[in-house]
């Protein structure tokens, strides 16, 4: 990569360089005037690389901004719209994909029911390329061209491969080349992580929890995960599978064993899963009849959402089992709260998570019981507004900060977009 005159940048002017870009599209600083203040960078500099990512087309100047007595800085703004990403989140009973620009907004979405465990080959094949293949052939031929893709998965990923790692509820999916297929198939680079990660990412950078520092978001769906932000940073841990709080043993019982092989671990006898098997129970011996109604209605299994549905209707045996579930939880975070010390912590995922208020007061209230004073102190535990937007904009952040790092920006930036570059498809990642 060069300066716009053609002379080969430096490791120290390549570190000013993304110094710059993060300020403008971060939106902290939005004139020449502001990147010095807040880089601490002299004026030439902050000149040269300002007009490097003009040049480069991530930023464009706008109107003139406030003076503060002398003459009016012009604004700089960072070019969303220089590039789209295609993101997707796979669930274990749905898909969502969708367009974002790289602000990490999504322009378009789509959601789809689907089974994770139909294995990785029909999962990709029958509907992740699939609907990214419908959102692309309805794109205007003058809309961004497609700069990166980022996926979630419900399981453990190891992040320098994009290989899911022995995915309890994803049979067939263990060291499946995901980032290398759909580079491939689409020539952008792709990365691949743990759906709750990007969850948590979503709501740290575009959610209730920007500005926050350290932050635990916790999804309780058919599993439970918790994706983790500490001081500033996602925190994936040695190997990527940091916060798989699902498995954390909580009971000595043997009469549940759990996915993963175990027994006593927490998503087996509070996830969504777990509902719906207790739910099923319930209905079958009486307990609920509410539930036993429904089943006849429906003519199949229960499902955690029924029992949500059925607590708030008043259903003493739902309600029973959305307390219990939510003490479980509530008792597994307690711990976690005592250990990493969050200032927030938000509660999503489908299912069981929009179960109303029965199931996140039970989780308030046993944490705050069980944790110390002074880890709860300003502490605040609320429910994710972002829903089902909250994985696809994670996805989408994760792209972007790949993107826009010091190791792949280099490899791409003389060329205005990181398409087909063989240096940036097969990333390694950031020490």
């Amino acid at each position: 990569m060069a300066e716009p005159d053609g002379q080969p940048l430096l490791a120290e002017q390549l570190d000013t360089l993304v110094t710059v870009l993060d300020l403008a599209r971060s939106g902290t600083a939005r004139t020449r005037p502001e990147i010095i203040r807040h880089s601490g960078l002299g004026r030439t500099v902050v000149t040269q690389r300002v007009a490097h990512l003009i040049d480069a087309g991530l930023l464009e100047e706008g109107t003139l901004g406030p003076s503060n007595g002398g003459r009016a800085p012009r604004q700089l703004h960072f070019r969303a719209n220089a590039g789209h990403l295609l993101v997707a989140e796979l669930g274990a009973t749905s898909i969502s994909v969708g367009i974002a620009d790289l602000a990490g907004q999504l322009v378009a979405q789509q959601e789809e029911p689907w089974t994770i465990a139909s294995g990785a080959e029909a999962t990709l094949m029958r509907s992740v390329e699939r609907m990214f293949d419908t959102m692309l052939d309805t794109r205007n031929p003058n809309d961004p061209q497609i700069w990166g893709i980022g996926v979630g998965v419900p399981g453990p990923v190891e992040f320098a491969t994009g290989r899911p790692v022995a995915p309890p509820i994803m049979p067939g999916w263990d060291g499946y080349q995901v980032r290398d297929r759909l580079a491939e198939r689409y020539d952008v680079p792709v990365w691949v992580d743990n759906e709750v990660n990007l969850m948590a990412l979503g709501e740290f950078r575009g959610g209730l929890a920007r500005g926050e520092r350290d932050l635990v978001y916790l999804k309780i769906g058919t599993g439970i995960g918790a994706g983790l932000i500490s001081a500033g940073q996602l925190h994936r841990g040695n190997k990527g599978c940091a916060g798989d709080v699902g498995h954390v043993a909580i009971l000595d019982d043997a009469s549940v064993i759990c996915r993963c092989g175990n027994i006593g671990c927490l998503e087996a006898f509070a996830g969504g899963a777990a509902l719906a098997r207790d739910g099923l129970a319930a209905a079958t011996d009486g307990r609920s009849p509410y539930l036993a109604r429904l089943l006849l209605t429906k003519g199949h299994s229960i499902e955690a959402r029924d029992v949500a549905k059925a607590a708030t209707h008043g259903d003493l045996a739902s309600v029973e089992l959305l307390t219990r579930s939510g003490r479980l939880v509530g008792e597994m975070l307690a711990t976690l709260v005592n250990f990493f010390n969050p200032s927030l912590v938000l509660v999503g995922g489908g299912g069981v998570a929009g179960a109303g208020d029965l199931l996140l007061a039970t989780i308030k209230q046993t944490v705050y019981r069980r944790s110390l004073p002074l880890a709860t102190r300003d502490l605040r535990i609320a429910r994710s507004p972002l829903d089902d937007r909250a994985g696809l904009m994670g996805a989408a952040f994760m792209v972007i900060d790949e993107l826009m790092s010091r190791e792949r920006l280099t490899a791409w930036i003389g060329h205005k977009s990181p398409i087909g570059r063989s240096d940036v498809v097969h990333p390694v990642p950031v020490q």
